[in-house]
């Protein structure tokens, strides 16, 4: 009997013992460990990939896709669609799953796409109106935007619903019509998107892209000097 007591004493302390241990090295020096490695070898992306402006105030994160949309004429009618400030660069669509409290920059409950097939009469008058509407919004008094030169990105929303890049196709006919609204030369906004345009990765995978919120960071930075 007391070797039994004993014994059962002796699992008990070992399993104690182990619990601490282990508790020590996988709940503290583990992330403490691997949380210093990410500060010290990948510190941007480990807090988040954030984008500061010139004052160093956070705006955002570069991996996640912003709206630049002007204040709602009536804020309590849910139904009022959005006006783009078309002093900005604007991003591709994010016809996503609906509004939230948590990404109120993109009107998505989740990441995801619409799932809706190419000829779905839904997506073909999306996409047909939001064709004529970049058309409209990016033609200005010496430069005219011909249905051929809108993109793809301009008029649909990316796989996730939260893509941060448009194509460099979709930035330049966006060029005059920012330089005219900030009262710019169009070669300074050229210059802008040149400078925040990355190339393929690794020189073969993926395509040039334009992240849209380091591009309208370095453009308020423009305005303001």
């Amino acid at each position: 009997m007391n070797n039994s007591v004993g014994n059962t004493a002796r699992l008990i302390g070992a399993g104690l013992r182990a619990l601490l241990v282990l508790t020590v090295l996988c709940g503290v020096i583990y992330p403490l460990a691997v949380t210093g490695i990410a500060q010290v070898a990948f510190g941007d992306k480990a807090n988040g990939s954030e984008v500061k402006d010139e004052n160093g105030q956070v705006v955002g994160s570069s991996l996640i896709g912003q709206t630049y949309s002007l204040p709602k004429q009536n804020p309590d009618d849910p139904e009022e669609a959005a006006r783009p400030d078309l002093k900005w660069f604007q991003p591709r669509p994010s016809n996503g799953l609906g509004s939230n409290s948590v990404n109120q920059q993109y009107s998505l409950i989740l990441s995801g796409a619409t799932n809706k097939s190419g000829d779905n009469p839904d997506l073909v008058k999306l996409v047909t109106d939001a064709k004529d509407a970049v058309i409209a919004d990016n033609s200005t008094a010496t430069y005219k935007v011909r249905p051929t030169d809108v993109p793809a990105d301009a008029v649909t929303s990316s796989g996730s619903g939260l893509d941060p890049n448009i194509s460099p196709q979709y930035a330049k006919i966006q060029v005059p019509r920012v330089a005219e609204q900030n009262g710019l030369d169009v070669k300074q906004v050229e210059k802008l998107v040149k400078d925040n345009t990355t190339g393929r990765t690794l020189g073969f995978m993926g395509e040039p892209r334009v992240n849209v919120l380091e591009l309208n960071t370095a453009l308020k930075a423009l305005t303001k000097s």
